[in-house]
């Protein structure tokens, strides 16, 4: 179905905003401007949410607007496994680091990504860089350049707050958290965690999915550790609920770990390693967008036990949910060619991993 051109394409966009479009997986067209400035753009609504239904998100973090960053979205959309939504782990325009925190830099950020973000959902998630707090210009609101520019349904999950919120996508359960808004033990943010995990209905979206700015688990020089404190607080609940996979961004490289916890700990055992653990997720830190900054070349050696595989190149990475029980993540490299793979693994769901072990064992 096509819906008409003109006029009431602001109806059309103000029934999207409002979630009443109830037609699934239908392309509709809208149009910005007016008279000779006006250009038309288009989006396909998602399919219908259930339990084997097959979906693909494109991964990018820490993008900015550099010639790498431009590489890192070309080769997004020339990859073969074309993605649908992007799931995007934090730090956007990269304006703060601009002088006066130039916000002009959002507005070229905008018309940089706007080849794909017209075309298909991006969900956020918001880094340091997003904070945008600058006491000397008289900004002292933090986020307020993002939030302006960057509305998401967060009303929807029963959210106080645009930073922390869910969003149903297929056969996937989509958490988004923020690494800089208060999440210690009766936060919003924590009551709100919570709640929401036990929501959760594996039987209708098996693919339980955390998105955060900054890694739970980091090898490289870079952040180290900046993640603690949320890993100490929210882990035990990342492996109760069996959570299938942590996506980040912030450390500029790219890392994939095992399944692993390290929640075993106490002030009499003192076992603080982390340990394999197959109701664990897998973490992926996926920081390497193309910002001005640089790469994150440093990384803590050995390489640890639980990190899988790590590089420090740009590039983006998919998450392709084939059903129920598994999904293909593929990295890939901006110096390589389009379809070339550099990482890849096939996760196997964690919900439903255990549900047929037990039903083997009862068998």
């Amino acid at each position: 179905m096509i819906m008409p051109l003109g006029s009431s394409i602001i109806a059309i966009l103000l029934i999207w905003r409002h979630r009443t479009i109830s037609l699934y997986d239908t392309r509709y067209y809208y149009e910005v401007g007016i008279g000779n400035a006006s250009r038309t753009f288009w989006f396909t609504t998602p399919p219908e949410v259930g339990l084997d239904v097959p979906y693909t998100f494109g991964l990018i973090g820490d993008l900015g607007q550099t010639f790498d960053s431009n590489a890192t979205l070309t080769h997004y959309e020339m990859n073969p496994i074309e993605g649908k939504t992007v799931l995007f782990m934090g730090d956007i325009s990269y304006a703060d680091t601009y002088p006066d925190n130039d916000n002009t830099r959002w507005d070229s950020w905008g018309r940089f990504a706007e080849r794909s973000t017209a075309y298909q959902p991006w969900i956020w998630t918001t880094g340091n860089h997003e904070i945008d707090f600058a006491p000397k210009l008289g900004e002292t609101e933090p986020f307020k350049p993002y939030t302006h520019r960057y509305q998401v349904p967060f009303e929807a999950s029963e959210s106080t707050s645009p930073f922390w919120y869910s969003i149903k996508r297929a056969s996937a359960y989509i958490i988004v958290l923020s690494s800089y808004s208060a999440y210690g033990k009766y936060t919003p943010q924590y009551e709100w965690l919570e709640k929401e995990l036990r929501k959760v209905d594996r039987t209708e979206t098996p693919w339980l999915i955390i998105m955060i700015h900054s890694p739970l688990y980091n090898s490289y020089m870079y952040h180290y550790m900046e993640g603690e404190p949320m890993r100490v607080l929210f882990e035990p609940w990342f492996v109760k609920f069996k959570v299938d996979v942590v996506f980040s961004g912030h450390v500029h490289a790219y890392e994939r770990s095992e399944r692993i916890s390290n929640i075993g700990y106490s002030i009499v055992n003192g076992d603080c390693s982390p340990v394999k653990d197959e109701s664990a997720p897998v973490y992926v830190t996926i920081g390497d967008g193309g910002n001005l900054e640089g790469l994150a070349f440093n990384m803590t050696e050995p390489q640890p036990m639980y990190s899988a595989f790590r590089e420090a190149s740009y590039g983006h990475a998919i998450f392709d949910i084939k059903n129920r029980t598994h999904a293909y993540h593929s990295w890939h490299r901006n110096q390589d060619g389009y379809a070339v793979t550099a990482d890849s693994v096939l996760f196997y769901n964690r919900y439903w991993y255990h549900h047929e072990q037990r039903l083997h064992a009862s068998s």
